[in-house]
């Protein structure tokens, strides 16, 4: 009776995942299935799901009105490079809180997370003016630097919860070795903590290059990425939706596939190293 209850149990929880699941990935397939239509089948009443004339029109289209590969690198330069630089301010600073604590390190970390409840807008204008001042606007540094400090209070969370998980005794030894901060940074936790680093780079790479707010505010040619890219199928007269979608599709097929390959690290890092 009690084994008839558990398959049931187990039963239910797994058709609740899957319906789950397909519930949160449908938008994406149906954008994706959208992508391959006419605009007047994109917009139909009812809406069409399988049976239209596949077609390849909207992709050529938007290849000829945008330099794809432009934005694409875009995005790739913005994310990859404020992922690296948060990351090289967050290790020191996780370092320190994990293992040289104050009474106020609780606080501190409390303090940096609550700013992620402040709304964007709040802030644009005081950003924008300080871009205008330093000639930042529509620069991928400028993009850099302020999606480094948007995700910095995830990646110091992130990677302190990992770096508690690591005996201090085992830094301790090092420094009885003689082995300097640098080195006891690079050489023995680095290698330690690789697979909380990796998860907090992967996770934060994908926040960075879904990040729309910013880059649609403070970038107009140069320095848009995928975002903007995107966004550029908005027009006064309306949207277009089956090319709107073919613009996304190709937008979130990178990110999507990067997912894919590392969805292990992912879950890793979203659960352990962000619940912890």
């Amino acid at each position: 009776m009690a084994r008839a209850v558990s398959f049931n149990r187990k039963t239910i929880n797994t058709a609740l995942a899957w319906a789950i699941g397909l519930l949160i990935f449908f938008p994406i397939l149906w954008t994706i299935l959208t992508s391959f239509k006419t605009e007047g089948q994109a917009i139909a009443d009812p809406p069409i799901f399988l049976m239209f004339d596949w077609t390849l029109e909207n992709y050529a289209i938007v290849q000829e009105r945008s330099d794809y590969l432009k934005f694409l690198t875009n995005s790739v330069i913005i994310a990859g490079g404020s992922t690296l630089l948060g990351i090289l301010v967050a290790v020191p600073a996780a370092w320190s809180m994990a293992f040289v604590p104050s009474k106020r390190t609780k606080d501190i970390l409390l303090w940096m997370l609550s700013t992620k409840m402040l709304p964007a807008v709040g802030v644009l204008y005081p950003i924008y003016l300080i871009f205008i001042e330093f000639g930042l606007l529509d620069t991928k540094i400028g993009l850099v630097v302020v999606l480094m400090l948007m995700n910095l209070p995830i990646i110091v969370w992130m990677l302190y919860t990992y770096f508690k998980e690591i005996p201090s005794e085992i830094l301790e030894a090092a420094r009885m070795d003689g082995a300097s901060l640098r080195s006891e940074i690079l050489y023995v936790l680095t290698p330690m903590a690789i697979p909380g680093i990796a998860s907090t780079i992967l996770l934060n790479f994908i926040l960075a290059w879904n990040e729309a707010f910013w880059t649609l505010n403070l970038t107009a040619a140069k320095a848009a990425p995928l975002t903007a890219f995107i966004a550029s199928y908005s027009s006064p007269e309306g949207l277009f939706y089956a090319k709107l979608s073919a613009a996304s599709t190709m937008a979130i097929a990178p990110i999507l596939i990067l997912g894919w390959f590392s969805q292990k690290q992912l879950v890793r890092g979203l659960t352990f190293g962000a619940v912890k």
